[in-house]
């Protein structure tokens, strides 16, 4: 392949009808000190706000800059997914629309791209939020990394620039529920990270909350660990030795002492003991049996209600 190539940005927005205009202008002054072809692609997730309007007044001005609207909001993930079938570059860049993923960084993975790398992320050195918020955040990044099957970057979010090798594989993939950095992680080849400083949103309020956050925690570990039905089996193992060895000192204490009085406070903490243990394995059996629901019933990932600036005749749903 030559050294001039075609990157394709795919920039997945919700709520950034604000933020679309600069993107924009950001991305195209980043390309153009790049020695590169180059295509925007936004994908508007069914955003309640201005975006499309905003959209189709950019992809007006500029036939580079391209336009997929979706008929609601399906996730981030199914938003880079949707921008991933339809890019026709050598290679892609995830960004989310809020600008916490710099546009300048571009041309780092760029030229990290040309000397041999399949895959660039970025890795989060430090993000611009408060304390207790980032530290949960690499807590739980070094908590995947360990339970999980395969080996996932830390701090290594969806901003990253993909090879085609690689955009071809995952666009193979059949599953759903995407974790996109797991699947980049899943899918193997030469990968590497470029460090920087995650800054605030510039506008609005960020969508993530401490409940949307928990489900993302569950759906990169649900998708990737087998650990959570492993912890069955020791928390069977586990209770069952309690359970023998307090059977053995009842037993004993019966001998030393048949007076000894029955215990109903005992009683109350082990059956809430046992009980919290089968919630706890019942939830986690739930959520594999929810994933797999999920999968089986074969809906799209994404339908498409329009786009603009693509040759016309492409599907509309995947």
């Amino acid at each position: 392949m030559s050294s001039t190539r075609k990157v394709s940005a795919i920039i997945a927005c919700y709520k950034d009808g604000q933020a679309i205009p600069f993107m924009a202008k950001r991305l195209i002054a980043t390309f153009e000190k790049i020695p590169c072809d180059y295509e925007i692609i936004f994908v508007n997730d069914g955003s309640p706000d201005d975006s499309q309007e905003v959209l189709e007044e950019l992809t007006k001005k500029n036939p580079k800059i391209k336009a997929i609207t979706h008929s609601r909001n399906f996730g981030s993930q199914a938003a880079f997914t949707s921008g991933m079938k339809r890019c026709t570059g050598d290679g892609c860049v995830l960004l989310d629309g809020d600008l916490q993923d710099p546009p300048e960084l571009i041309e780092d993975f760029y030229r990290v791209w040309l000397e041999g790398y399949d895959v660039v992320y970025g890795v989060r050195t430090k993000r611009e939020m408060p304390f207790l918020w980032e530290l949960a955040y690499k807590g739980f990044y070094r908590l995947f990394q360990r339970i999980s099957y395969i080996r996932v970057p830390v701090d290594a979010g969806d901003f990253s620039l993909i090879d085609r090798k690689v955009i071809d594989v995952l666009d193979q993939l059949p599953e759903r529920d995407r974790f996109m950095r797991g699947l980049r992680a899943w899918a193997g080849f030469k990968q590497t990270g470029v460090p920087y400083v995650r800054p605030e949103r510039m506008f609005g309020k960020s969508t993530n909350n401490l409940l949307s956050n928990f489900r993302w925690a569950k759906k990169g570990i649900f998708s990737f660990s087998y650990i959570p039905l492993e912890f069955i089996s020791m928390a069977a193992l586990l209770v069952g030795g309690i359970a023998v060895i307090a059977a053995l000192v009842q037993i004993v204490g019966r001998i030393m002492n048949p007076n000894i009085p029955q215990g109903f406070s005992t009683i109350v903490v082990v059956c809430l003991f046992l009980g919290a243990v089968q919630l706890f394995s019942l939830s986690f059996i739930a959520e594999y049996l929810a994933k797999i629901f999920e999968e089986v019933k074969g809906r799209p990932l994404f339908v498409v209600a329009k786009t603009l600036n693509f040759d016309e005749g492409e599907e509309k749903t995947k």
